[in-house]
């Protein structure tokens, strides 16, 4: 039986391991067969979708990671428009609306308010937070 999962992630994509996790699992899940169809980033787990994020050579490039992920299997990545804006993650849409020279939001990424997520979350089978 394929599941339909939808993930929610709060922590940042360094300093912590529990991003990497939630990208681990995504992987797993979309390997066994079953769908993400959403994660979406809350919290400081906004800075996920950050632009400026250049890891050291020899380390994961984690927002590459989710940015292929989103390409290559079709999952939404979100980040929470609030938590984002005070975090200085900011859409061309944003940057725009409130005066900013430039977006820092990635690349494959979107923003949304929490309504999004409360929607994924009526059609999800599974809801996994890291």
């Amino acid at each position: 039986m394929s599941l339909h999962y939808v993930l929610v992630v709060t922590e940042p994509a360094y300093g912590s391991q529990m991003a990497r996790t939630a990208y681990q699992f995504a992987c797993a899940a979309i390997e066994a067969g079953h769908q993400v169809s959403k994660v979406f980033f809350y919290q400081d787990g906004v800075l996920n979708g950050a632009a400026s994020t250049v890891p050291a050579n020899d380390e994961f490039d984690l927002v590459g990671a989710w940015q292929a992920l989103a390409r290559d299997h079709h999952v939404e990545l979100e980040t929470c428009v609030a938590a984002a804006l005070r975090r200085g993650v900011i859409s061309d849409q944003e940057a725009a609306q409130h005066g900013l020279s430039q977006s820092t939001l990635a690349t494959d990424f979107s923003q949304a308010g929490l309504g999004a997520l409360a929607e994924a979350l009526l059609t999800a089978d599974r809801v996994m937070q890291f």
